[in-house]
């Protein structure tokens, strides 16, 4: 295995306040930040339980006038974003509260970002130097509280936004949309459903998988990312299992967190094919990427077959080899219910060319350890309609 350049640029997340119990604090934190006024932006399922209410309740009472906003897509699109702003604005509110899971909370701090600015939304895609437009004095404070173990886009500094004109997925991005401080409760995570425990977790594994794999130099992102999938593989199944399970919850709050704070050194091609496929059909995110994974795997298996090594002698493998690791990765699958197709998904063949026309062009293709193209994607998508895994 070749040695990377010795050259990297280094982010590293916010404060977090982590802890059962601890949205009792949530008031205190709009304090602490300034925030008299904020708006809270959430997705209508979340909207609709006691924990809203309560929070809500709690802080007008601590004299923290807030309002919800939930108008929010599970894949959050443009529409969304200019709604949210303009009840931001119209509520004269001076802060953000991003509650959720990655829709709630990427669209929330998309509103934040656009809170102050005059140019359009897709102006600030993470493309190049796009991020240099926006005016920084115009980006509310934002407070992140998730509610599901996945995205960790509660420690992210960009939002994954459907632009509905074109059916794609962009990255807005801008470093002071990373939330000033996390509200990590893991008694907010017991309510998830089985299955989008699982698929949340899974997008958590895929997280620090593909950081852990792509290219560059960056061993702090490699050991948050190995620590990351040790604690999925203990704890996701227990999760799961038993969703009242506090240290399981915890755990894997943890994880989603690291996978987040991992990826910065890069994503891969799993995603690359979870986007297109996402804004096209409306998937869930983390169930794309846990069909995707082996597939994509396979496909770069010449690529990362020595990082398997320490990969499966870490999780504690039987075969502490590519194979054992793969064997892992599909019994997870399984036992989880993920099922092994993209049929599940509604991935059609006769549009597999124009997904992986956009599956190429994603962000997310550069950090693939083997440089892809729209063949390439074709090729994984193929194989992951049919389920064969060579």
């Amino acid at each position: 295995m070749s040695t990377p350049s010795l050259v990297g640029n280094w982010n590293y997340p916010t404060a977090v306040r982590f802890g059962p119990g601890r949205i009792t604090e949530l008031a205190d934190i709009c304090k602490e930040l300034g925030i008299k006024k904020p708006l809270l932006v959430t997705d209508p399922g979340l909207a609709a339980l006691p924990m809203i209410t309560n929070a809500i309740n709690a802080n007008n009472a601590a004299g923290v006038p807030t309002t919800l906003f939930s108008d929010v897509k599970p894949n959050p699109v443009g529409m969304n974003v200019e709604d949210g702003t303009k009840a931001y604005r119209a509520g004269d509110h001076d802060g953000v509260i991003a509650w959720g899971g990655g829709s709630g909370v990427d669209a929330a701090k998309a509103i934040a970002l656009m809170a102050g600015q005059n140019r359009p939304l897709w102006d600030f895609e993470d493309v190049g130097d796009n991020w240099l437009r926006a005016d920084e004095n115009g980006i509310a404070p934002i407070i992140a509280v998730p509610t599901t173990s996945g995205t960790g886009s509660e420690v992210g500094r960009a939002s994954v936004i459907t632009d509905e004109s074109s059916h794609t997925k962009r990255l807005i991005f801008h470093p002071k949309m990373m939330p000033s401080i996390v509200l990590c409760d893991p008694e907010l995570v017991t309510g998830l459903p089985k299955a989008m425990t699982a698929y949340t977790g899974m997008d958590a594994l895929v997280h620090c998988f593909e950081a852990y794999v792509a290219p560059g130099y960056h061993p702090m992102a490699e050991g948050i990312a190995l620590e990351g999938m040790r604690l999925i593989k203990k704890w996701l199944p227990i999760a799961v299992a038993d969703g009242s399970n506090i240290e399981a919850r915890a755990q894997m709050m943890s994880a989603a967190a690291m996978g987040a704070t991992a990826f910065q050194k890069g994503l891969g091609a799993v995603h690359s094919l979870s986007h297109p496929v996402g804004a096209v059909y409306d998937a869930h995110h983390g169930l794309a990427n846990a069909v995707f994974m082996p597939y994509v795997m396979e496909f770069n298996r010449s690529a990362i077959e020595d990082k398997m090594v320490l990969l499966g002698r870490f999780l504690g493998l039987e075969k502490t080899n590519y194979q054992g690791v793969l064997d892992w990765v599909l019994e997870m699958r399984s036992n989880l219910g993920i099922p092994h197709t993209a049929v599940s998904l509604g991935v059609e063949e006769s549009r597999l060319d124009e997904l992986s026309i956009m599956a190429a062009n994603d962000p997310t293709a550069g950090g693939n350890p083997i440089p892809v193209t729209a063949k390439d994607m074709r090729v994984m998508y193929g194989a992951a309609l049919t389920g064969k895994i060579d």
